[in-house]
């Protein structure tokens, strides 16, 4: 049996790469399961929402494995499994689905009925979500793998993109949710909030579905030139200009079409002085101020239950400020919720292997070794203009 390591979350701020256990067919509660494949992980990305773990920002315990983007190969197939052989690779959606459930006929696998005890929806090495082994690591278990995983078709030509194929487990979809469920079409003026590659994703999706115009805001300069350098308009959230200010500067108009949040619950004020502190409803309340009447917002952004690093009682319970009347006055439409990799992936790898969407180059990927992760997670945490993808067999770097 091969030697596994794994990144794991020891306490607040930090991770180390640790000897971890080689993959077994078995689901979190201990029962054998037949419906999963083992993989040797290609590339393996660090999240944001790991960011929230690390930092303290929610109840994940010391010990857990991370990691919820995954690409692998598959080197073992459980009995059970139909449509998938040993030497396939494959890309790993974030969400554990059944396949089997209302939600997951319904496509909504993002809150899979099956996967998770305590509520709905399942992902691998994260906190809440149903107890799955995380894979930024070398080896990982699948479980319903004829449903959940989506098979290049072409293994030689998938290797020669990967660093953009690597981005379909998560960021990708969800930047494309993003802008789906924001009503981006051909047209359209597009705020996304956040210049992170989820945002930067998130941009790309609404230039791809065809928008006229997308703006871009954040306060780390940093990130803001690296979005510019890729073609996008940008605000500076640091700047005492409001953001209606700034956004009629660049279209001749105060409000747009269409917005997307891509930062979640750690956001922080607008302004000098504002960006140096937390105020986690902060980007809600700004997108309904400058989303049109009858408008759309995309919030693929993270919001949790659970907080116990919030600056108030009330945000610890995920409980926030927002202004839902001035939403409700301008006839707005809101949609949360984890992303359904599976509605758009297969739809997305196109993209990229016909060479309509080169993701690695607009979100900024820069590939690590397994040992470098810890590295990795802090230049990230410092607001590198960068999404980090572990290779954890050099198979990139041979």
């Amino acid at each position: 049996m091969a030697e596994n390591r794994g990144v794991v979350y020891v306490a607040h701020g930090r991770v180390e790469v640790q000897s971890i256990p080689f993959p077994k067919f078995d689901n979190p509660q201990g029962r054998k399961i037949e419906h999963g494949v083992i993989l040797k992980v290609v590339t393996t990305n660090i999240c944001g929402s790991d960011q929230h773990m690390v930092r303290g920002r929610t109840t994940a315990p010391s010990g857990l494995v991370l990691g919820h983007e995954i690409t692998g190969e598959v080197i073992e197939v459980g009995k059970d499994v139909e449509t998938l052989k040993k030497g396939d690779l494959v890309s790993v959606p974030f969400n554990v689905a059944c396949g089997r459930c209302r939600t997951c006929k319904e496509q909504h696998t993002g809150v899979c009925l099956s996967v998770n005890p305590a509520r709905a929806g399942g992902a691998y090495g994260y906190v809440d979500m149903g107890g799955w082994i995380g894979g930024q690591a070398e080896y990982v278990m699948v479980p319903y793998a004829d449903f959940n995983l989506l098979r290049f078709p072409d293994k030689d030509k998938a290797m020669e993109k990967i660093t953009d194929l690597t981005c379909l487990s998560d960021i990708l979809p969800t930047g494309f949710h993003g802008a789906v469920t924001a009503g981006v079409g051909p047209g359209s003026t597009v705020y996304v909030a956040g210049a992170g590659p989820v945002g930067l994703a998130a941009a790309a999706s609404a230039r791809l579905l065809g928008a006229a115009v997308v703006i871009v805001g954040d306060v780390n300069a940093t990130r803001l030139q690296h979005a510019r350098s890729v073609g996008f308009e940008t605000v500076d959230l640091s700047q005492d200009a409001t953001l209606a200010d700034q956004i009629a500067a660049i279209l001749g108009d105060s409000e747009v079409d269409c917005a997307i949040d891509c930062v979640g619950f750690e956001a922080r004020g607008h302004g000098h002085s504002g960006s140096q502190v937390e105020a986690p409803a902060t980007v809600l309340n700004s997108l309904m101020e400058i989303t049109r009447a009858a408008g759309r917002i995309g919030i693929p952004g993270l919001y949790v239950t659970d907080d116990p690093g919030a600056v108030d009682s009330a945000a610890k319970h995920g409980s926030l400020s927002i202004r839902l009347g001035l939403g409700w006055a301008k006839s707005h439409s809101l949609h949360t919720g984890q992303t359904p990799v599976m509605k758009y992936n297969r739809q997305l790898m196109q993209a990229i292997l016909w060479d309509r969407l080169h993701i690695a180059d607009i979100v900024g990927v820069q590939v690590i070794s397994l040992d470098q992760a810890p590295g990795g997670y802090g230049e990230f945490d410092a607001g590198a203009p960068k999404k980090f993808v572990i290779d954890p067999h050099g198979a990139l770097a041979a």
